[in-house]
């Protein structure tokens, strides 16, 4: 009820009110929902190791002093082939495009653990930036803890832009190729091929411009096509057939590296999301997080679960049905879902021997949604096959 009444007043709002949306895109599976949960700062967007985890475009809400940034959590971009073979409803299809009308920012994330897919930006994902040129747009790149040879985030950069970061050209220098086994970290906030230092009053862009440059091996060697800050010359239309060949986007502003899952360098992202925010009113009220209900959020972490434990396509036939959820005397939750299979088989995996599986999945939901709702919770699962 609090949570529907903040959600359905007006928002407060400070004197001088800042927002900015964010739309983050890319392929299934890259990170989108746990760099989203770690801006917030509490578990509010499933997450799994499974394609697909995210359904539907949930929003997020940081509120900090005069600005809010709003994050649409989006379904990681995808087609209509692989969207029929994991039984995918049409939303997923469209919310992603829904979500780049409405945003200020485009963050486009890549996951650069995966070496199938690291070296160019999915077809999906450069449709989506062809069609919305006129939105800035930053590439962040993602589970950099994961790569062992960090020279190869140069090359992985300098592919996803073309060799083009905010009208500037990038250059590899060839000395940086240091020995694989070097435990030393790179700089992973290198964030701009030419940092303009008004736009970020009082950080440490400004002070580290040359340290950052020189350390990374990204040098500014020409300007291409217009100012440095591409407010000048946006990026001219991209029709999608000429996507075909491309691998990469020469009119991203900014390149940020970082570890979503271990939080390295997520302040710095958001540092930086703050600083981009433009006079606007609020949109929720300071104390909302996400615009889901605490039924969707519910749903959302078990289901997360669900994914995690049943093998190959298995979950994504599980329908969820809440039984009761109610306050107990003790100001706790008491919350009683159905979890119904299409096979007895599947039922018996759900299960588990001994019913290990199902009271590991509540388990772990159970802790998750006493994170996100800061109350104790007391949640039973019982499944059964569908019909």
């Amino acid at each position: 009820e609090e949570q529907k009444r903040l959600l359905e007043n007006r928002p407060d709002q400070p004197q001088n009110p800042r927002v900015l949306r964010i739309a983050i895109i890319g392929a299934p599976n890259a990170g989108k929902s746990t760099l989203s949960n770690q801006l917030l700062g509490r578990k509010v967007f499933p997450v799994s190791k499974k394609v697909h985890t995210t359904r539907c475009k949930a929003q997020g809400v940081i509120t900090h002093e005069d600005t809010q940034l709003i994050i649409l959590d989006t379904p990681g971009l995808t087609n209509p082939l692989k969207a029929k073979r994991h039984n995918l409803e049409e939303a997923m299809l469209t919310d992603p495009w829904h979500s780049m009308k409405h945003a200020d920012l485009v963050l486009v994330l890549v996951d650069v653990s995966d070496h199938w897919t690291r070296n160019s930006l999915s077809r999906e994902v450069l449709k989506c930036l062809s069609q919305f040129p006129h939105i800035p747009s930053v590439l962040v790149l993602n589970k950099v803890d994961k790569l062992k040879k960090k020279f190869l985030l140069l090359e992985i950069a300098t592919d996803l832009t073309e060799g083009i970061v905010n009208g500037k050209k990038l250059e590899v220098k060839s000395t940086l190729k240091q020995d694989s086994r070097s435990s030393a970290k790179p700089p992973f906030h290198i964030t701009r091929a030419s940092p303009p230092e008004s736009k970020v009053p009082g950080s440490p862009f400004g002070q580290e411009k040359n340290q950052a440059q020189e350390g990374s091996g990204l040098d500014k060697s020409s300007d291409v096509g217009g100012a440095g800050t591409g407010e000048a010359q946006g990026p001219k239309h991209h029709e999608p057939e000429d996507v075909k060949d491309t691998k990469g986007w020469p009119h991203f502003q900014e390149i940020f590296m970082l570890a979503a899952l271990r939080g390295e360098e997520v302040d710095t992202l958001k540092r930086y999301l703050l600083m981009q925010a433009k006079p606007g009113p609020w949109e929720f009220h300071s104390d909302v997080l996400t615009n889901q209900s605490p039924q969707e959020i519910c749903d959302n972490i078990i289901r997360e679960k669900v994914l995690e434990y049943l093998p190959l396509e298995v979950p994504y036939g599980v329908t969820q049905v809440t039984e009761i959820w109610e306050e107990g005397e003790c100001g706790e939750l008491l919350i009683m879902q159905s979890l119904l299979v299409p096979r007895e088989s599947h039922k018996r995996m759900l299960i588990g021997r001994g019913g290990k599986v199902i009271s590991r999945i509540a388990q772990e939901a159970g802790q998750d949604l006493m994170n996100a709702f800061l109350c104790d919770v007391r949640l039973k699962l019982k499944v059964e096959v569908k019909g």
